[in-house]
């Protein structure tokens, strides 16, 4: 007789396990771009916390006398008890910054995606790149509308796809804005023009580009400069707002249809007013301080530049880096062997393997914060040096290698180079 509870662990994990190293489900404590990892002091290059805020006094400071005034809980669906006046406040602050008419906060990041599923109706069509976020795939998932999933940044393939679909269909294109995997932001312009011509919705998901991209940090539409290509943005408080929580910002009718129709925020207990304070403080900094989104773009950029000198694979070269910098390292048993190696040199990494990549492109994730400094720099490229040259990932330092390394090393200790610290 089958057995509910016979499973087994998926994907890639058992060759973790085999290996004996753990890269999962680590306790730490970090801040301010370092970690206490068993007992040891390392830098932390595994959080999403790009502008650094989670740490700063006046996110902690507010979110601190949120919960003394109201609570560490709101005890209940903002439907009924548990919208107090921060979330409002931070629902029209957050409209005012995307340029949107309306705005709603979650939960979480995850539900906010999952919100989404009371669009997807029958007999409508949804065009989704296959490197989406999971909360992405899973509101689709939840949805009745037919799915049309296109290769990675496959313009052609989503084109072709476009065609073929019945023109008087309902049609909305879903795309995260930076993909967290691989660093790589979305083909917007594309993107766009393929929406309208097609008459489709545009959805786009923010959590990694809001706060952090264009002059004002309103994300990718603003990078690529077309503030008014997107219908509806979904996004989180947990990368660069320092706090946690999500959010849906775009048309007002949208947004109040959702308010009554998804189940993720109709049937979750609210965002604690702790975390509301922390992200409206947070949007304050982002607003007034750019130049912390300067700093860890241009540290991304050096330590991209390190690691491709050292001889890593940190994947296609791409027009923009973000802080999300891949080391690709292929089978997932070398990929746990690489991450402990870089973590005996004094460095936290994120190693990630299928289902999240494809399976035989594990890579090394690293997440660059604007509170890094020119000596993590230096030490995250020195651990990568010694631990790729033990396992052979990459060759063993010659007369070249090590000049390469030196001035690496070195990028960002040249004088001018680098901004001033926030």
């Amino acid at each position: 007789m089958a057995d509910v509870f016979d499973k087994h662990l998926a994907s890639s994990a058992p060759s973790f396990v085999d290996t004996g190293f753990r890269p999962f489900y680590q306790a730490l404590s970090a801040r301010d771009g370092e970690a206490l990892v068993r007992g040891e002091r390392v830098v932390m290059t595994a959080c999403n916390d790009y502008l650094g805020l989670s740490g700063d006094s006046r996110v902690t400071g507010a979110a601190a006398r949120a919960t003394e005034r109201y609570g560490a809980s709101c005890s209940g669906s903002r439907v009924l008890c548990g919208t107090l006046p921060l979330h409002e406040e931070l629902e029209s602050r957050l409209a005012a910054f995307l340029g949107c008419e309306a705005a709603i906060v979650t939960t979480t990041g995850f539900q906010a995606n999952l919100a989404l599923a009371p669009l997807f109706g029958r007999g409508d069509l949804v065009f989704s790149d296959m490197a989406n976020h999971a909360s992405l795939m899973d509101a689709i998932r939840l949805g009745w509308a037919g799915k049309r999933p296109y290769r990675h940044s496959d313009m052609a393939r989503l084109e072709r796809q476009l065609v073929a679909a019945d023109p008087d269909v309902g049609k909305v294109i879903v795309t995260d804005g930076l993909f967290s995997m691989e660093g790589d932001l979305c083909r917007l312009p594309e993107i766009t023009a393929l929406a309208r011509r097609h008459e489709a919705r545009l959805v786009v998901d923010g959590a990694h580009d809001i706060g952090l991209l264009g002059v004002r940090g309103q994300g990718v539409a603003e990078h690529f400069g077309v503030p008014d290509a997107v219908d509806l943005y979904t996004g989180t408080f947990s990368k660069c707002f320092g706090s946690i929580g999500g959010f849906l910002a775009g048309p007002a009718e949208i947004i109040g249809y959702l308010r009554y129709t998804a189940r993720s925020l109709l049937f979750s207990a609210s965002m604690t007013p702790g975390a509301v304070a922390a992200a409206l403080a947070a949007l304050d900094i982002v607003e007034a301080e750019p130049q912390r989104r300067t700093r860890v773009l241009d540290l991304a950029g050096w330590l991209d530049s390190g690691l491709r000198a050292l001889g890593f694979d940190t994947g296609a070269t791409r027009a923009v880096v973000t802080p999300i910098v891949p080391v690709y390292i292929g089978e997932a048993a070398l990929c746990a062997r690489m991450w402990e190696e870089v973590l005996a040199e004094g460095v936290f990494t994120s190693a990630v393997v299928a289902p999240a990549v494809p399976v035989g492109r594990a890579l090394i994730r690293l997440t660059l914060q604007a509170t890094h400094t020119d000596e993590h720099l230096a030490r995250i490229l020195g651990a990568f040096a010694a631990a790729g040259r033990r396992l052979g990932v990459i060759p063993a330092a010659g007369p070249a290698a090590a000049a390469a390394a030196g001035r690496a090393t070195a990028v960002g200790s040249q004088p001018g180079r680098m901004p001033v610290h926030v």
